[in-house]
């Protein structure tokens, strides 16, 4: 009993000497220079301080799984009682296997997309061009999604004399093409009323996801991609809020 009382003390002593400010979001304990991992400085002083939190973490987990462990041995006799050493190393053990694990994702991740990630001081980051290319991918879905709605709209209007659905048959429209792909449960804005036409006429457009560049599905079948400051304009000379 004492020297679980101790061991309590002792953690509890190493969590309050921890600054007491926690901020979200802290720097990561790995430089992204290493050639700064032996300069003092205050990001080095930051480092120390993150690692101190993940240390006083640690030492918590191990009390955590030592306690749960011989509480569980009570109701099971055969089960040997755990030390908080043996639960320390546990806890360690554990991670360290985690680590391994993560490191073969991410090896195997760099095998099937060659050149995709480089290299940021101890850690790895998209590069430019696999960033880029993936945004641009990204901008091509939404379009195509645009179009397979634009494709159902005007299958709609040719059966009923130019026009599109109104509010009350815009269930005709399965519902999968009215929603933005890769933002569950965001759903194209419609504008009910219209027919096909020359004159294009704000029909549907995606919510306001990136306000400097929304697909926009004219009346006239035209898909173009405009800010939010030109939708509103546009939607406030039809009289729309």
């Amino acid at each position: 009993m004492r020297r679980t009382t101790r061991q309590l003390s002792a953690t509890c002593f190493l969590f309050f000497a921890l600054p007491r400010v926690a901020v979200a979001g802290m720097p990561a304990p790995l430089p992204v220079h290493p050639e700064q991992v032996l300069r003092l400085d205050a990001s080095a002083a930051t480092r120390f301080e993150t690692i101190s939190f993940f240390i006083a973490v640690l030492l918590l987990c191990a009390w955590a799984v030592k306690g749960l462990w011989n509480f569980l041995q009570k109701d099971f006799a055969s089960l040997p009682r755990l030390t908080f050493g043996r639960s320390l190393s546990g806890v360690v053990l554990w991670g360290l296997l985690f680590i391994i694990v993560l490191t073969m994702i991410s090896g195997a991740r760099e095998l099937m997309t060659p050149g995709a990630w480089e290299k940021q001081g101890w850690t790895y980051r998209l590069s430019g061009s696999a960033l880029a290319s993936h945004e641009a991918d990204a901008v091509s879905k939404r379009k195509q999604s645009l179009e397979r709605l634009r494709t159902a709209l005007w299958q709609f209007a040719a059966l009923h004399n130019g026009k599109f659905p109104s509010e009350g048959q815009a269930g005709h429209i399965a519902a999968d093409l009215w929603a933005v792909p890769d933002a569950p449960g965001l759903r194209y804005v419609y504008n009910s009323g219209l027919s096909a036409a020359h004159a294009p006429a704000l029909l549907a457009f995606e919510p306001e996801l990136d306000p400097k560049a929304r697909w926009v599905l004219y009346s006239n079948g035209d898909i173009v991609s405009l800010g939010s400051e030109e939708i509103n304009a546009l939607r406030k000379l039809r009289g729309r809020p």
